[in-house]
This record gives C-alpha cells, structure tokens and sequence, in this order.
C-alpha cells in the first residue's frame, strides 16, 4: 500500500487557481500597456518582479507535488526539476503537450533563483501565456493519477 500526502498535495494544488489569476493579470497588464504607448519605467520593473515571481511559485509547485507523487508511487528517484516532470510524464500522470510546457518552466528555475541579476527583462514572457493551459491539466490530471493508482 502507498502513503500518499494527499494534504500536502492538495494544499498545493489549490494554489494553482491563484497561479492562474496571476498569469491572467500580467497578460492583461502588458496588452494594456502595449496599447497605451505609455511605458513608466517603475510600472514595468515591477511587472517584471511580478511575472518572475509567479514563474517561480509555478515551478515550486510543480515540483513539489512531482516529487510527493514520486516518493508516495516509489518511482525512481529524480536527478533534477527536469527529471521530475519527465518522470511523471513517464508514469502517465499528464500527456507530453502538458511535460512540454512544465518542463519549459522548470528550466526557468535556475534563471530566476540564482541569475535574477543578469536576467533579460522585457516584455510578457512567453512562458506565462502557456500556463494556465498546462497547469489546469496538471491539477486536473494529479488527482485523477492518485485515484487510478490506489484502486
């Protein structure tokens, strides 16, 4: 029998509906901002901070809740973030479109955590626009995965 950590799994799935208010608010953010013509340095440096922290707290949560499905499933133990989602991609949890996009974010991590200081800045960054596409199929798809797994 598995011990799944269905608490902590579930604490961080229901942050995923956040996630997704936040990339919606950024894209809205830059379309408007395009369309003004008006460019306040100070506005865009925080639309920055903001796309980058939202990044990140996506690539936390996709990785934390790999890797609770990884120990609770005992699959083989991952090498990097890269690892976790193509593990689970491996495993069935969700379809390569989904691994593609997750693993396009995780890549982000070691950008956005320890060269923040050097990182290109401008505009909307691309992988905010994929989000919320893939994360609703990942939140959808872990729970089903569990359920399947424990029958």
């Amino acid at each position: 029998m598995y011990y799944v950590n269905q608490e902590q799994i579930d604490a961080r799935l229901a942050f995923v509906p956040e996630l997704l208010q936040a990339c919606a608010a950024l894209e809205s953010a830059w379309e408007a901002r395009g369309k003004t013509g008006v460019k306040e340095a100070d506005s865009e440096l925080l639309l920055h901070f903001a796309q980058e922290r939202t990044l990140h707290l996506a690539i936390e949560t996709v990785t934390d809740v790999g890797s609770l499905l990884i120990d609770a499933f005992m699959m083989r133990d991952a090498s990097s973030y890269e690892d976790i989602v193509e593990i689970l991609a491996g495993e069935g949890v969700f379809g390569a479109d989904v691994a593609l996009v997750l693993t396009e974010l995780v890549k982000l991590r070691r950008p956005l955590t320890q060269e923040y200081n050097t990182l290109p800045r401008s505009g909307l960054h691309p992988t905010i626009a994929k989000l919320p596409g893939a994360l609703s199929a990942f939140a959808d798809a872990v729970p089903a995965f569990i359920r399947k797994e424990m029958l």
